[in-house]
């Protein structure tokens, strides 16, 4: 993946503010005489494992979805003030429609998971609700106008959240 200045500011403006710095400040006020303190942390070896595999697996999965759009989507980044010029369907893409954002909601997950923070699950369902709204109301329509039948065809065969087991053939 070829990293520009424009990539990175979408990366600060994005996914470091919705992962590191929201969850951060929450984590932060759970502590003893922070906003959430009746909310304590409460790390746990048990959760660690299954905590760590989403994190993991979930920023994997923004990865691959973003260098994707690097590679393949002519210019642009994944934010919506510099969308990518060309449509991206393959990779990840050709399982699911929105792979980035679940990988996001699987590392907020994975966050709330590892730190025992209820004030961070109520973080990630307030994200995902936010998606559930934005996507198919603002970004399915803005892909629409910018792709036309390609786009169309790919909401047809290509399921928003849950994945397809098999993966749609690219058709460029």
């Amino acid at each position: 993946m070829k990293v520009t200045t424009p990539l990175i500011k979408a990366f600060v403006i994005f996914p470091m503010n919705i992962m590191g710095v929201i969850p951060g400040f929450l984590l932060w006020s759970s502590r003893e005489g922070g906003i959430f303190e009746k909310y304590p942390l409460n790390f746990d070896l048990i959760r660690s494992f299954p905590g760590g595999l989403l994190i993991g697996f979930g920023a994997s999965l923004c990865w691959v979805s973003v260098s994707l759009f690097s590679e393949y989507g002519g210019g642009g980044t994944p934010a919506p003030y510099d969308p990518p010029k060309l449509f991206v369907a393959r990779g990840v893409y050709t399982y699911v429609r929105n792979p980035m954002m679940i990988g996001v909601i699987l590392v907020l997950l994975g966050e709330a998971i590892l730190s025992g923070s209820l004030p961070v699950f109520i973080w990630a369902l307030i994200f995902f609700q936010a998606c559930l709204v934005l996507i198919p109301f603002w970004e399915e329509p803005d892909l629409e106008n910018r792709f036309g039948e390609a786009y169309l065809e790919y909401k047809r065969k290509v399921p928003r959240w849950i994945p397809k087991l098999k993966s749609e053939p690219r058709t460029d």
